[in-house]
Formats: C-alpha cells, sequence, structure tokens
C-alpha cells in the first residue's frame, strides 16, 4: 500500500476557503477504485496548515496519477499556498488500518 502525508501552507486569507478549493480533487479520489482513504486534517497549532493523508492499494497507483484534475489542482492550488507543499510517500505492508497494540482501550459495558 502506497501511504502519503503531505502538508500544505496555506495563505491566511484562503484558509477558511481550502476545503471549497480542493472538494472536487478529494472527492473524485475518493471515488477512485484504489482509494484506501483519503483524509484532510488542520493543525491545531497552526491554522494555516493542513495535512492530506492518502492511502493506495498498489492496483489503484496509477489511476490516481492519471486523474484528469491533475492539471486542474496544479493550476488552481498554487494561488492559495504560501510555499511548495511538502510530501512523505512511502510503501508499507497490509491493506490499511490497525489497531495500536501501545493504546489498547478494554470493551465497555453497556451500563457504563
Amino acid at each position: 500500500m502506497l501511504v502519503i502525508t503531505i502538508r500544505f501552507t496555506v495563505r491566511p486569507e484562503w484558509t477558511d476557503r481550502w476545503p471549497a478549493l480542493v472538494a472536487e480533487f478529494t472527492s473524485a479520489t475518493r471515488a477512485e477504485d484504489g482509494n484506501a482513504w483519503f483524509r484532510w486534517s488542520r493543525d491545531v497549532d497552526d491554522p494555516t496548515v493542513f495535512y492530506l493523508m492518502e492511502g493506495h492499494r498498489e492496483s489503484g497507483v496509477e489511476e490516481h496519477l492519471r486523474s484528469p484534475l491533475i492539471p486542474k489542482i496544479q493550476r488552481e492550488w498554487p494561488r492559495a499556498l504560501v510555499d511548495t507543499p511538502v510530501v512523505i510517500r512511502t510503501t508499507v505492508p497490509g491493506e490499511g488500518w490497525e489497531p495500536l497494540d501501545l493504546l489498547p482501550v478494554p470493551a465497555r459495558s453497556t451500563t457504563d
């Protein structure tokens, strides 16, 4: 599985509009057959920083890279950014999320 995390620093005047700007590409990517997840989050310490976390099954990587929306985001997204986004990209075994053994949560009864 290909796992990618991208950090975007957005211009302050774009922070509230960023989710709308990325919505079309987000929806299209989530609909791809090989997509395992495609999630945005916002930095709690710096509201101008957004993180994109992606997971793609090996069978879906090429489809994602051939998205017809790539040229569109290359034209539109930079106007909202402070600088070039940075990325961590790696391939991991497995097909998705696994429980964090370090922090098990005991089952709760219905009376809790």
